[in-house]
């Protein structure tokens, strides 16, 4: 018999094993059909009661373009041959105070930020008048059968999780008034609803492209489109804010001294007047010098009064020129289908993990059955070696 006949023969031998193992695991899976039939029926009982009592989230956006400044924009064909290149150049680089759209999304995750919007009143279906989100958390929300059933059901791993968790310091109620300039203390509950405001918020940019993209999620569609709203409006507050904060410092600053030099012209003119009202008639050479003083002094009271004035309009038109402009592409819109709970999407998930327990559990079984046997199987008697004058004779 030669070589190849030989390996022709190995390789017919390997394949027949393949084959009966396969149709062993056929078997297997055949002969315990009942119990998988009954693991996807079961767990796809389990997906149908998650998938209708999962609690809806409806989602609406926005779309806005920030408008870059002047010095920006000199730059801007330059950077769309390089991002249609691959390339990202910085445009905010080399002390330029437009706030770039990559820390946007920062603003949006920041306390302040999310508490703001936690305060703000909104439209819920089950409240006769607007509430804010915290208001809404703490007195209005259902906790009713079918919510405690589900927090001590499929949510009881969080609960005991966070039993076993310190209880926080109760520290006193953060308003967005006392923010500034003071370190930021949140008492549990509102640590926990800005934990579920900052999972249905978010602001996605486009550097391609440039422009970003603000969504929120929320249990209803009118709720969604009015936090959406909201959180627009507080995000452009605040970028405008940064933005114009050094010159609305000095606008501030030049309001103040214009109704210091106000007040002082006003009272150099009223005694220039009463001067003159009182000497109508009088001609010495100490009223008139007396009458030259007050109006040089009504002239220099007039001149700073006109150039602060100035000033102040100049200071308000930087304002107004540094005021960046939102150009909403997309605005809010009232969604009509919600985006979850995936109900067959769910469904399809738990059938699928049915098949594969079932499944598991048959070999599982199986295996273990093996492994027994062959730990009762009891050694064979090893032989004793022949004496030494047995084999000599």
């Amino acid at each position: 018999m030669t070589d190849d006949t030989l390996t022709n023969q190995q390789v017919n031998h390997q394949a027949d094993e393949d084959e009966i193992d396969i149709l062993a695991l056929v078997k297997t899976v055949w002969n315990g059909r009942r119990f998988i039939i009954k693991s996807v029926i079961v767990s796809s009982i389990i997906g149908v009661i998650i998938a209708l009592t999962a609690t809806p989230q409806y989602t609406a956006s926005s779309t806005m373009v920030p408008q870059v400044s002047n010095g920006s924009s000199k730059l801007g064909g330059l950077s769309s041959l390089a991002a249609m290149a691959g390339f990202n150049i910085d445009l905010n680089k080399g002390g330029s105070a437009e706030l770039s759209p990559y820390i946007y999304p920062q603003i949006v995750k920041s306390v302040p930020f999310q508490l703001e919007l936690m305060n703000t009143p909104f439209t819920f279906s089950d409240v006769d008048h607007p509430v804010s989100i915290y208001d809404y958390y703490m007195q209005y929300r259902d906790t009713g059968f079918f919510y405690q059933l589900k927090k001590y059901t499929l949510g009881l791993p969080g609960v005991i999780l966070k039993a076993l968790k310190p209880a926080p310091k109760e520290i006193r109620i953060v308003t967005n008034d006392s923010l500034r300039n003071k370190p930021i203390y949140l008492t549990k509950e509102q640590e926990d609803i800005r934990t579920i405001i900052d999972d249905n918020i978010s602001l996605e940019t486009n550097d391609k492209d440039g422009y970003v993209t603000l969504t929120s999620s929320a249990i209803e569609a009118l709720l969604a489109a009015e936090v959406a709203t909201r959180a627009q409006e507080l995000l452009q507050k605040y970028i405008t804010e940064f933005k114009t904060e050094k010159s609305a410092a000095q606008l501030r600053f030049i309001t103040e001294r214009f109704e210091e030099t106000k007040k002082k012209f006003e009272e150099a003119q009223n005694a220039l007047a009463d001067f003159r009202d009182r000497n109508k008639n009088v001609t010495s050479a100490r009223a008139r010098t007396q009458e030259e003083r007050l109006q040089s002094e009504y002239q220099l009271a007039f001149d700073v009064y006109s150039n602060v004035a100035q000033q102040m309009e100049q200071a308000r038109i930087t304002v107004k020129e540094e005021t960046p402009v939102f150009s909403v592409i997309k605005p809010v819109t009232i969604p009509l289908e919600r985006s979850k709970p995936k109900r067959k999407m769910i469904l399809l998930i738990w059938i699928f993990l049915g098949g594969v327990f079932g499944i598991g559990w048959i070999f599982g079984k199986q295996f273990l059955e093996t492994m027994k046997e062959k730990w009762n199987e009891e050694p064979e008697p090893t032989s004793q070696p022949e004496n030494s004058e047995e084999n000599n004779s």
